[in-house]
């Protein structure tokens, strides 16, 4: 059985599933080469727009499996470079929706927080729960989590390993939206279905310059805005957006 599945769900919108169901959907490193297979592959298919990535109604992904971390040492940790792996998805060129029921625990959480919007069910629950086995985040935990929520909502996450309703990470900026449980993916490949159908240029400029321009200086990240708007109108989709708006009809759009 394949621990992570590749679905398509149009010609525009994939679907990546881990599929562990027996363990929660929790990590091991087959489940996070799969992940990078995937996401590498999607990034580079041109006919991809836009990517989900889920687990099942019980976990989006428990966190790590602890049955292949617990007997590794530090030297073990470090040549399995797993940052490579997570940097396949921290890389995708395409919009990513994370599709959350359940646990987002530990490296559910931080692979949830690779995407860049996030849909929680009613009955999620997000955590950082490595401090209470002995160690802490490592693909991002310390990181995402406090750009994503501040300073004082992550560190009393990081601090005591608790989890949180959807509703609160919702309302620390952790989520994008809540919905009800047998909602989730519907509402996940609704919106992926209508980011498909927007100009793919200009998508791809949107994600590029606000992943690039969070951590430099506002006037360095305002003049990358500012050039990759100019860009966009020596594109055809810039040419056919406008004119669809002026004769009120619907835009078809080429990635040109």
């Amino acid at each position: 059985m394949n621990e992570v599945v590749l679905e398509q769900y149009s010609n525009e919108v994939a679907i990546v599933r881990i599929n562990r169901p027996e363990q929660k959907n929790a990590l091991n490193m087959a489940v996070r080469e799969q992940l990078a297979h995937y996401f590498t592959q999607l990034s580079n298919d041109d006919a991809v727009r836009c990517v989900v990535v889920t687990g099942d109604q019980q976990a989006f992904a428990a966190g790590a499996d602890l049955v292949d971390l617990a007997p590794r040492s530090a030297l073990d940790m470090m040549l399995r470079k797993t940052h490579l792996l997570w940097q396949a998805i921290a890389n995708c060129t395409k919009p990513v929706i994370a599709a959350v029921n359940g646990y987002a625990f530990g490296g559910g959480c931080e692979l949830a927080m690779h995407a860049d919007i996030i849909i929680a069910g009613e009955s999620a629950q997000f955590s950082q729960p490595e401090i209470k086995v002995g160690i802490m985040p490592g693909a991002g935990g310390t990181q995402r989590l406090v750009r994503a929520v501040g300073k004082y909502n992550a560190m009393r996450l990081l601090l005591t390993g608790d989890a949180i309703s959807a509703r609160d990470a919702q309302s620390m900026g952790l989520c994008s939206m809540v919905v009800a449980d047998d909602q989730v993916l519907e509402q996940a490949l609704k919106m992926a279905t209508h980011i498909s159908r927007m100009p793919p240029l200009a998508v791809a400029q949107i994600k590029e310059v606000v992943m690039m321009g969070q951590d430099i200086p506002l006037d360095q990240a305002m003049a990358l805005e500012r050039k990759a708007f100019q860009l966009l109108f020596a594109t055809a989709d810039q040419t056919e957006g406008m004119n669809a708006f002026l004769e009120k009809r619907r835009p078809v759009y080429k990635g040109k």
